[in-house]
């Protein structure tokens, strides 16, 4: 075992000076198998791996290779283990150092203990090329903490024979590779802070191994190293530091103060380096040199109801317009502005997000201006109505109840019969679905039920395909509508929150060209240019927009007033009074009347005959 510490130790002194100078003083090896375990996962960069591959090719240059000398072999590890080549590859430096050059990284995780148990079952047998009783030893480095355990693994392989040396670089756990290292530690287990400085562990034992120590013998004056060569030693500083003019004590290397450095805000000095950090207020981006202004907001804890918004060293809350911040400067309240404008209502003014809207008495309706009341909508003629509603995703669940309840508020100022008004429904989203249609429901009570029973679509918004669902199909005379030729308007209401995923202008065009009245209605993101290309001329009279569903209800009342306008220019019922059921009903009403009459002749009979009996009892 000893002999083998005495070869790594030998070759790892020689990685010192330069290949001629390893050639001319390098110890002499005997046999020895020996098994490179190199770290590759993805935290090693490309320009640490080829001090990696550095290091290696200048220890084959330094010991004995040969069948009878050293033999060499090679392995990589990261999520899994490649075997380079084995202790029986290759008899020539030149082969070994054409293989290690050709090393492509597996750059993924590190499984430091499954590259161990590889060494110890596969590269150290005696199919792979070891020998038996020559000396096996294992130089793992990485630069990382395991993924896997290793104490276990370590211990199996020590006690078949193998000696580990363990080398760690930058972030290597000591831990681990106390836990992984042949005993005693302190000569088989190195860490140092870079893969550059990876050559100079082996410095310290030159001397000792390959002749006399000049170092040990006398009284050499060096601060950090003394380094002895033939005949004599010089002085060298650790990392970090530079060999001042009297070639034995050391200075730091300050790279800061030199200006050496790529940092945006603070250059923070070590021996020989740097690092970089950032202003109060600030955090230091991935490239480890410059700042970004920390976003206080990201870290989901500001309360904010509305918005947060990132100042230095801090955050502060915003409220969506139409709204005010309140004291405890999270919470966001609207505004009344009912009571900070002029708003005009004859009756009663209702505030909502960021706007207000106007409602009259029950019994009124308002006005096309907005703001006035008037008498209820007209109930005297007939009009075919399709209201075509967005059932998209947007809308959501407890907005779609306010569409079918404005909707209803629309059924309940409509004379609704078989021979009157006729309602038709049309629900849209990614596809259309007729509701029900203009011929299947003949009172108002069973439209209102209905409308209540249908069910929320959700997903799309494909306008375009409603539209020319309603044309082609809704007012039909399969599905209810009454001839051209009868006179009775035809009137679609589309109601819509979002833009259309679809083009609207074809079928819109081709419904006001079909004669059919078109409304548009617009809530939220329902885009206003669209709204006016459904809408019939005027636009302003068949157009209709606001912010929150809440509001829709004044839209309903416009609505009403506008719908009977169109209404009125509908023919007025009249019954054919030879038609069976108009005979039928004539007859049921007449008995009634008469029913009536009787009873009320049968009551003034009987007053006067008590008026009667009365007057006699006074004579």
């Amino acid at each position: 075992m000893m002999k083998a510490v005495l070869t790594i130790v030998c070759f790892l002194l020689i990685l010192t000076t330069s290949l001629t100078a390893i050639n001319a003083q390098k110890c002499k090896t005997g046999p020895l198998d020996l098994v490179f375990i190199i770290d590759s996962s993805r935290s090693v960069r490309p320009f640490e791996f080829e001090t990696m591959r550095k290091f290696m090719i200048d220890i084959i240059h330094a010991v004995d290779v040969g069948p009878e000398a050293a033999r060499i072999g090679v392995v990589q590890y990261s999520s899994q283990v490649q075997n380079i080549f084995s202790l029986k590859s290759y008899t020539k430096k030149s082969d070994m150092v054409k293989a290690i050059n050709e090393i492509i990284p597996l750059a993924q995780g590190t499984m430091t203990g499954l590259a161990i148990q590889y060494a110890m079952n596969v590269a150290f047998t005696v199919q792979e090329g070891a020998r038996p009783k020559i000396p096996k030893v294992a130089v793992i480095v990485t630069d990382g903490r395991p993924q896997d355990r290793v104490a276990e693994v370590s211990t199996q392989a020590r006690g078949m024979g193998i000696e580990i040396y363990a080398v760690g670089v930058q972030r290597a756990d000591m831990n681990s590779l106390r836990a992984m290292a042949s005993p005693p530690l302190e000569e088989h287990v190195f860490l140092v802070e870079s893969f550059d400085l990876i050559q100079q562990f082996g410095k310290q034992f030159q001397d000792k191994l390959c002749g006399l120590d000049l170092c040990t013998e006398m009284d050499h004056g060096c601060q950090h190293i003394c380094v002895s060569t033939p005949g004599s030693y010089h002085c060298e500083c650790n990392p970090g530091y530079k060999l001042n003019e009297d070639g034995k004590t050391c200075s730091a290397i300050d790279l800061c103060a030199e200006g050496k450095h790529d940092c945006e805000q603070i250059c923070i000095s070590s021996p020989g380096s740097y690092s970089c950090r950032c202003r109060a207020g600030y955090q230091l981006n991935q490239d480890q040199k410059s700042c970004s202004m920390i976003d206080y907001c990201s870290f989901g804890n500001h309360s904010c109801e509305h918005e947060c918004v990132t100042v230095l060293n801090g955050y502060f809350c915003r409220c969506h317009e139409g709204y005010v911040l309140q004291s405890d400067g999270k919470i966001c309240q609207a505004k009344d502005l009912c009571n900070s404008v002029d708003h005009g209502c004859e009756f009663k003014c209702l505030s909502t997000v960021g706007s207000y809207y106007c409602v009259c008495p029950e019994g009124q309706l308002l006005q096309s201006d907005g703001k006035s009341c008037g008498n209820p909508a007209c109930r005297s003629a007939n009009i075919d109505l399709v209201l075509v509603i967005d059932g998209s995703k947007s809308v959501r669940p407890q907005n779609f109840e306010l569409v079918k309840q404005f909707v209803n508020q629309i059924v309940d100022s409509l004379d609704v019969s078989a021979h009157g008004t006729r309602i038709g429904l049309v629900q849209y989203s990614s596809r259309v679905r007729t509701e029900f249609p203009l011929n299947q429901y003949q009172t108002p009570e069973a439209i209102k039920n209905a409308v209540l029973k249908v069910e929320y679509m959700e997903k799309g918004t494909m306008t375009g395909l409603a539209l020319k669902h309603m044309v082609e199909n809704s007012f039909s005379e399969a599905d209810g509508a009454r001839p051209l030729g009868r006179n009775i308007p035809r009137i679609g209401l589309v109601f819509t929150d979002g833009r259309s995923q679809d083009d609207i202008t074809e079928w819109a065009k081709k419904a006001k060209d079909a004669g059919i009245t078109m409304y548009a209605v617009g809530v939220g993101k329902a885009v206003e240019e669209e709204l006016r290309v459904i809408a019939s001329d005027p636009v302003d009279k068949h157009f209709f927009y606001t912010t929150d569903f809440t509001a829709i209800n004044q839209i309903a009342d416009n609505l009403k007033l506008n719908i009977c306008g169109e209404e009125s220019q509908g023919e007025v019922e009249v019954k054919d009074p030879c038609a069976c059921e108009s005979l039928v009903e004539f007859q049921e009403t007449t008995l009634s009347t008469l029913e009536q009459l009787s009873k009320k002749l049968a009551q003034m009979t009987a007053r006067l005959e008590d008026l009667e009996n009365q007057m006699a009892t006074r004579k």
